[in-house]
């Protein structure tokens, strides 16, 4: 069902006029892929400043505190630009990249990414003047970071590999992967016995 609405939605994303014109630019494309791997790296290296940070393994001597107020503000507007271009990459080139399943585990990361930056980031807030100074933050804290970096080197990997077609719907797959990519159409000849 939610394969479904996906491919429908792909579809119909993919039937405008601005998303072929995207797709379909000379420049217009490859500007907006490379102002999203610019901004992952902007984003990605203050993040990971300041996860080392918090796992203790740099900038020991710096207040926890002061390195996350002011990597903050360039993380963040590395993060939107990254988002923005992230959905109109998408938007180019809607149906592949809904049926790629590297693109489907790179969400899946994406949300659990923002699910432990929120819970990380708060937890953080409420006990950084206990402990900002200490060269290696609590164990919940490190424990947030290490997660972070994991998640978010599954992002960047995942969504390298989404340019890759191992597992495209024009393959040859089993049921399993052709449900995991939301390969509708495929799925319901695989299943019917014409595959």
């Amino acid at each position: 069902m939610l394969n479904e609405w996906l491919l429908s939605l792909a579809e119909w994303l993919d039937a405008t006029s601005w998303s072929t014109s995207i797709h379909e630019s000379y420049y217009l494309y490859a500007w907006i892929e490379s102002t999203h791997v610019l901004t992952i790296t902007i984003f990605l290296g203050m993040l990971f400043i300041i996860d080392f940070r918090m796992l203790g393994l740099a900038f020991r001597k710096v207040p926890a505190d002061v390195i996350a107020d002011r990597l903050d503000k360039p993380m963040m507007i590395g993060f939107s630009v990254m988002i923005i271009t992230g959905l109109l990459l998408y938007y180019a080139i809607p149906v592949r990249t809904t049926q790629s399943i590297w693109f489907r585990m790179k969400v899946i990361l994406l949300i659990a990414a923002a699910i432990n930056a929120f819970t990380f980031r708060t937890k953080m807030r409420q006990s950084v003047e206990t402990w900002s100074t200490q060269p290696v933050a609590p164990k919940r804290i490190r424990n947030g970071a290490a997660f972070s970096l994991a998640f978010w080197a599954g992002v960047v990997m995942t969504g390298r590999a989404i340019a890759y077609d191992w597992f495209d719907c024009h393959k040859d797959l089993s049921s399993f992967m052709y449900w995991a990519a939301g390969c509708v159409y495929e799925l319901e000849s695989h299943s019917s016995g014409g595959a």
